[in-house]
């Protein structure tokens, strides 16, 4: 058995650059402008009410938004959007240089949706805790829409993106 090193900041970031992730595109519209950020941090809670938490980082610019607005969408991310997500995830690029990329539409909610991402989910936000540096959204799905062709999804692993 190897023998367990400290739970520091650093070792902790180390273990979970091991731990698989689904790249995702954080959306959401208000009086604001649209804003949007790129998320690994997303799961599934239940199917009963479909519900996913995401994790966003507080000092964000997209926090606010989210916060003020009260609905979000999930864009799963494909193979190919491996610079959307680069995009996405600058913090020195303002909302309209991030949305300047990308086939976006409006979704059924109002909210900005990728129209090639492997799937969307329109949701409102039905509960928020803070812990640590980030807010854990708890998001009800209203919206689901899937692509009629299958593509390759974008995973984060090992600090890098490695397509599935």
């Amino acid at each position: 058995m190897t023998k367990p090193i400290s739970t520091d900041a650093p070792t902790f970031r180390e273990a979970m650059s091991l731990l698989a992730s689904a790249v995702t595109i954080i959306t959401t519209d208000g009086p604001g402008g649209r804003h949007g950020f790129t998320a690994s941090a997303v799961c599934s809670v239940s199917d009963t009410p479909p519900t996913l938490l995401v994790c966003i980082n507080r000092d964000g610019k997209t926090h606010p938004h989210v916060m003020a607005h009260g609905r979000i969408a999930i864009n799963v991310l494909a193979e190919s959007h491996d610079s959307l997500s680069n995009q996405f995830a600058d913090s020195r690029l303002d909302m309209t240089a991030r949305f300047a990329t990308g086939d976006w539409q409006t979704g059924t909610t109002g909210l900005p949706i990728l129209r090639d991402a492997l799937a969307t989910l329109e949701c409102r936000i039905s509960e928020t805790r803070d812990i640590g540096t980030h807010t854990v959204v708890f998001a009800e799905v209203d919206v689901v829409t899937l692509p009629k062709t299958a593509n390759r999804g974008l995973v984060w692993f090992r600090r890098g993106y490695v397509p599935v």
